[in-house]
């Protein structure tokens, strides 16, 4: 659905890119020119830039945005996201620009250069912020905006509701539910306009082109004469699986003898998937190794002068195959404090259990500052090096938290646990148990190298930030 919606969007932001690049070079041109920084030049003309290197740095920043996927639906969800890509891109477009003009036009300024970054840098995503507020006012007024209605009033519509209310930018306008008013969670994030009896009535009043059909399991019993009665009009059907029963499934359709055949599929690492990670494991952790020895013997030695007990924690965690082992941690509590730790747990309003809050009375003085900037965490590196674990995967749980887990949340066992993952990188510890295994399995249904290193780069601000982290 999002493809959709992002075609013309993408094509417009990606011309809009290149002419802001082109407005870039001539401002910084103009700015070297006339600023009193920088090399006296006797001809200024010298300083104008000729045609091919407008022509190259066009292509190269395209080139760069092309492969870093700044036009990526996926990367044009949240504005924060966005602009991280775009970040990324013009970083790799500055050093490809620098390398090509030091082999052809040596003479261009340097300074020159570094207007030019900062500047198309500071146009593009001005330009991006300004795209999505003036699309985020137009909303549904706008000629292209594509109506959708949810049917479903449950917790699985409020999610998709909510990342449709996050894409509005983009032309798609969430006019509402239709569903049981008893059922329905509160808040929802478009009113709901009626019960699933009036379904064609709604779609034909609010001009409705997409429909979304988030129905727990147990509420499809009607769903094939729902969507019989839906395909009679003219709108799009879409239906968002249930997480308890077929989210952790890969699903395609395949033809045998002619009869349309879903084929359900487990998430898995292929083998050389399976070796790329270990390889990339090693290295980076070889690499963090040999220069953060010294760092962790400084760690040891406050540990040791700041409360009695063992520098090191050992604690029993549930491993990739549901395998057991012993993960390693700074001490940042007192002694025995696991004994005690069913009995502080903490549970939500809606019965859903934090297993960490932030007056947790067992952690010392050390280990509140080791835990707010995750270096307790930094003895698993030795845990990698052992294959007990991965840089990014599901986070390794503890065996009483993995009993409460329901038969589809084990799927998050298919995968190497890590040091970090895709819900830490969201919310942290601040994210209710069992909450986070939706987010698991997103993980590792688009797993890829790639995906890793983006969950490494944005683990580095969320320490920074001490988001969620207690």
């Amino acid at each position: 659905m999002a493809k959709r919606f992002s075609l013309g969007f993408s094509l417009f932001l990606a011309l809009s890119d290149l002419v802001l690049v082109n407005v870039a070079l001539a401002v910084a041109t103009a700015m070297r020119i006339n600023l009193p920084f920088g090399a006296y030049v006797p001809d200024p003309n010298h300083l104008l830039l000729i045609p091919p290197i407008y022509v190259i740095t066009t292509v190269l920043w395209g080139t760069a945005f092309l492969l870093i996927g700044v036009y990526d639906p996926r990367n044009s969800i949240r504005l924060i996201r966005e602009v991280e890509s775009i970040v990324r891109a013009s970083a790799l477009g500055f050093l490809m620009l620098s390398g090509v003009l030091y082999l052809t036009f040596r003479q261009t300024s340097r300074l020159q250069m570094i207007y030019f970054g900062a500047l198309a840098l500071l146009l593009i995503v001005a330009h991006r912020i300004a795209v999505r507020g003036f699309f985020k006012v137009v909303g549904g007024r706008r000629m292209d905006a594509r109506h959708v209605l949810i049917i479903g009033t449950g917790e699985m519509a409020r999610d998709i509701g909510e990342a449709i209310n996050a894409y509005a930018w983009a032309g798609l306008y969430l006019v509402g539910y239709a569903g049981s008013l008893k059922q329905a969670v509160d808040p929802l994030p478009a009113p709901i306009l009626g019960s699933m009896s009036q379904v064609e009535h709604i779609v034909k009043q609010y001009n409705i082109s997409e429909v979304v059909i988030a129905l727990p399991f147990r509420s499809q019993m009607n769903l094939p004469n729902l969507v019989r009665d839906l395909q009679m009009l003219p709108l799009n059907i879409r239906l968002v699986p249930d997480y308890f029963d077929l989210a952790f499934l890969d699903v395609h359709v395949e033809d045998f003898g002619g009869m349309p055949l879903l084929a359900l599929k487990e998430p898995t690492l292929t083998p050389f998937q399976r070796l790329g990670k270990r390889m990339f494991d090693l290295i980076v952790v070889s690499i963090g190794l040999l220069f953060s020895l010294p760092f962790m013997a400084l760690i040891a030695l406050i540990i040791k002068l700041d409360s009695p007990g063992p520098i090191l924690y050992k604690q029993d965690r549930i491993g990739e195959a549901g395998k057991p082992f012993k993960m390693l941690k700074f001490r940042t509590m007192v002694t025995d404090a696991d004994k005690i730790a069913e009995l502080i747990a903490k549970r939500r309003e809606d019965g859903k259990v934090l297993h960490k809050h932030p007056d947790d009375p067992r952690v010392t003085r050390v280990g509140r500052l080791l835990r707010r900037t995750s270096l307790d965490e930094l003895p698993q590196l030795f845990n990698i090096l052992r294959g007990e674990m991965s840089l990014v995967g599901p986070r390794p749980e503890m065996p009483w938290l993995v009993k409460e887990y329901e038969p589809w949340q084990h799927k998050r066992f298919h995968v190497p646990q890590g040091l970090t993952g895709w819900w830490q990188i969201n919310g942290r510890s601040d994210k209710p148990m069992h909450l986070h295994t939706e987010e698991d399995l997103f993980y590792i249904r688009n797993y890829s190298l790639w995906l890793d290193i983006q969950i490494l780069w944005r683990t580095i601000g969320v320490v920074i930030s001490g988001r969620g982290a207690y």
